[in-house]
């Protein structure tokens, strides 16, 4: 676990002035820094995502330069608030980032939690904060889709954390309904130019670019995997955040998953995080066949006795 942790970096609203944001930026790249070491103690186990923010591109890039140089693979992309005065990510302005990502083979992970505007001093402020992460997280896929950054970068890989599941087959149905409509010009009452239809559907474009980090997923999330595509999902299990599964991986493996495949367990345990961070599986078999659960141990079905009562994760509640 991070020295620092717990902290809100992660989710810490964008620097609003230059002062602010150069401290800020030293702080992270500290962090940066501190990772290198980190992941080098194990590097067969863990793939560092480096932070970074988007107030100065100039500074983005570089940090990301420096991050490949380091032997990174991927790094953490911050969500933009509406009301932070920089651009959303679907203005064109980052394309040069994009184009740096394709070519440094950086994967772009975004996790949850990031991209709420500021809600004040209220009582009910944290609350509200609460209640609207899903939709400011959520709302980065279509960005990226619906403004054509994978059209213009198809080799890009785009990953979401902690995001849940089943909410992206209604969002990529809302997606693909917009764009039959804007193919005829209009929808509604607004107007689109030929240009702005893109040449795809949006969701080819989701099967194309992205994938998602499902956390603790409970049985109803493992079934929505399966419709979104078991090829695009990858199980994790939130540690160390007090919502994860752990130390009940196990018991949270088998009251998910007891009804799966051996195959396409693999697919979302190793399969898909292999493909996309770059792991090296044969390095990772040692392990996996040490610490990991045998497959006949997550075909057992859970009682409702074996589920802890001091579990705190949504993975143990929710169906």
């Amino acid at each position: 676990v991070p020295p620092f942790f717990p902290t809100g970096a992660l989710i810490t609203y964008p620097a609003t002035g230059r002062v602010e944001y150069e401290r800020r930026l030293e702080g992270i790249r500290t962090h940066n820094r501190w990772l290198v070491d980190w992941c080098a103690a194990f590097p067969e186990r863990r793939c560092g995502l480096p932070q970074v923010f988007l107030n100065d591109l100039d500074d983005t890039i570089a940090d990301l330069q420096l991050a490949a140089e380091n032997g990174f693979r991927s790094f953490m992309l911050p969500a933009v608030p509406p009301d932070s005065g920089m651009p959303g990510l679907y203005d064109p302005v980052y394309d040069r980032l994009w184009a740096v990502c394709r070519d440094l083979d950086l994967v772009v992970t975004q996790h949850g939690g990031s991209g709420n505007p500021s809600y004040g001093d209220a009582p009910a402020a944290n609350l509200m904060y609460l209640l609207e992460v899903p939709f400011f997280a959520h709302r980065n896929l279509s960005h990226l889709i619906m403004s054509g950054v994978f059209e213009r970068f198809p080799e890009l890989k785009y990953v979401m954390t902690e995001q849940g599941v089943a909410w992206v087959l209604e969002d990529l149905r809302r997606m693909d309904g917009y764009h039959y409509q804007m193919s005829s010009g209009r929808v509604g009452e607004l107007g689109f130019p030929a240009e702005l239809v893109l040449p795809k559907k949006p969701s080819e474009y989701f099967d194309q670019n992205v994938w998602i980090g499902a956390s603790f997923p409970s049985p109803s999330e493992a079934e929505a995997i399966r419709k979104v595509g078991i090829h695009k999902v990858m199980w994790g299990s939130d540690y160390p955040h007090h919502e994860g599964t752990f130390p009940y991986n196990r018991v949270h493996l088998r009251r998910s998953f007891s009804d799966w495949d051996e195959a396409d367990l693999r697919t979302i345990f190793t399969d898909n995080a292999v493909e996309v961070y770059r792991f090296d599986a044969e390095a990772l078999a040692p392990l996996a066949a040490r610490i990991g659960p045998s497959v006949a141990e997550v075909a057992t079905p859970v009682t409702k006795d074996e589920i802890p009562r001091d579990a705190l994760s949504p993975a143990f509640t929710r169906p």
